[in-house]
């Protein structure tokens, strides 16, 4: 019998390793190349102040990019000044490395500056198939596009900036299949606090996680990066998602994205980039989303959700002694009681926004809940609205959403991370409790002793309406 050649079913995320691979280190160690790599004013600047301190240049400087996002002021008049302590050095010290070094920098006043991970795929910069790194946890986002994405430290940043490569230690392949079909008011948003909720905030911890079924392939690319941005809150090294006709749609005519020639050879690439149908996972997780309701977190973890219309857990109902400790600190933390249904606390603010929530079909959706409700803002809450991108903005107020915010009793602002975390700035206030469409509601997340309720836009804008948790949303 003849010498065959064996072709072995390969997984998408093992496909884009073995693209991505200079050479094999060790048994799980690779040397990768990095396509892209993208910085913010937090921890960029860390990164690009290394090299200059070491006289080193950025290796392809067309593939540096930064922004202006974290720390950045998001009320209409801002400038360098920040709430946050030492906020103006960080964005004055970012401004003179990126120049320095001469990386294309989306500047406060830019009219593309905004969230990395919203304008990294709007404007083209993440694409199907490349590697993509930033140091931010939430790169992940990215795989929503076909991406290999993931977020690294400073200093790794500045090893990829200066060589294009880095050292990286491969993760195992997790899939994730959805059944059924999403019900009408059940958002990307929902599923993925779903997700965690059943195999909880480690259940990803040593995966890479590729999303896949009847579900995910339903959902818009805007929703997918919302999907893969919460991977991260699983613990995974990154989530990926088979790219497709829409991805291509998508990408087409972007900034960044190729042209003419080139962009009949990507795409072509692009479609070929999908798990073979024998590709074998290291683990696999089944979800029936059939009945799946809207979530709203309960307690100081993405894990502490529950239906919307469900009660808080009772410590009896713990599985063990360790999580019944777990969940009466967070119920103690979040001032709610075991059995009680989450609609009997009244909040005191709410925030659509971060790079979980704040591109424009999730502007969309809360507006188009105020208009068909003709719904206002609740006495005594403090409502805000932050597009995640200049370009998300400006398209929102060419459709006069953000005339129904303001209408509604919303503040409408300029892009930024804004109220996604504290570290001394800007903040909802001391002790209050907010229902929020950000990615992560451990103790302090949005400011001291703030309580953090995460949940989808069209939750976030009926709790606000109603002044009290609820996912009443009548379609």
């Amino acid at each position: 019998m003849g010498i065959g050649r064996f072709i072995v079913a390969t997984t998408l995320f093992d496909k884009l390793w073995q693209e991505h691979e200079v050479m094999t280190l060790s048994e799980r160690q690779s040397l990768l190349y990095i396509d892209r790599i993208f910085l913010h004013e937090r921890t960029g600047s860390v990164a690009l102040d290394g090299l200059l301190e070491r006289e080193r240049s950025v290796r392809r400087r067309e593939h540096a990019f930064c922004t202006m996002d974290h720390i950045v002021d998001t009320r209409p008049g801002r400038g360098d000044d920040t709430l946050m302590p030492s906020g103006r050095d960080f964005i004055v010290s970012t401004r003179h490395a990126a120049h320095e070094t001469g990386i294309q920098l989306f500047d406060i006043a830019d009219a593309d500056q905004g969230i990395v991970h919203v304008i990294s795929p709007e404007l083209g910069i993440a694409l199907p198939g490349l590697s993509l790194i930033c140091p931010d946890s939430h790169t992940c986002t990215l795989g929503g596009l076909g991406a290999l994405a993931w977020g690294v430290g400073s200093t790794e940043a500045e090893h990829a900036l200066a060589t294009s490569t880095l050292r990286v230690t491969r993760p195992e392949t997790m899939r994730v299949l959805y059944t059924g079909r999403l019900a009408a008011d059940v958002t990307a948003k929902d599923l993925i606090l779903f997700t965690i909720r059943e195999l909880s905030a480690g259940g990803g911890a040593g995966y890479a996680i590729e999303f896949a079924g009847p579900a995910v392939e339903s959902l818009s690319v805007e929703a997918r990066l919302t999907l893969c941005n919460m991977a991260t809150e699983l613990s995974a090294f990154t989530g990926i998602i088979a790219p497709d006709q829409k991805v291509m749609e998508y990408c087409s005519g972007r900034p960044y994205a190729p042209k003419d020639a080139l962009w009949d050879g990507a795409s072509r690439y692009w479609q070929s980039l999908r798990s073979d149908e024998a590709a074998v996972f290291d683990c696999e997780r089944v979800i029936n989303v059939s009945s799946l309701q809207p979530q709203l977190s309960w307690g100081t973890s993405p894990q502490h959700c529950i239906d919307w219309n469900a009660t808080v857990p009772k410590l009896s109902d713990a599985h063990d002694a360790d999580q019944a400790a777990a969940w009466e600190r967070a119920q103690m933390y979040m001032g709610v009681k075991g059995g009680s249904p989450l609609s009997d606390y009244p909040i005191d603010a709410a925030f659509i926004g971060s790079c979980t929530n704040s591109r424009l079909s999730d502007l969309r959706a809360a507006a188009d809940y105020l208009r068909r409700t003709g719904a206002r803002v609740a006495k005594g809450v403090k409502a805000l609205c932050v597009p995640g991108s200049g370009q998300v903005k400006r398209a929102a107020e060419a459709e006069g959403l953000h005339d129904v915010f303001l209408n509604a009793g919303f503040e409408w602002r300029e892009p930024g991370c804004s109220m996604c975390f504290f570290a001394g700035g800007e903040s909802f206030g001391d002790g209050v409790r907010v229902v929020s469409t950000t990615n992560r509601n451990f103790e302090g997340r949005q400011g001291l002793r703030v309580k953090t309720h995460i949940a989808s836009p069209l939750t976030t804008v009926a709790s606000a309406c109603a002044g009290y948790l609820t996912a009443d949303t009548p379609l």
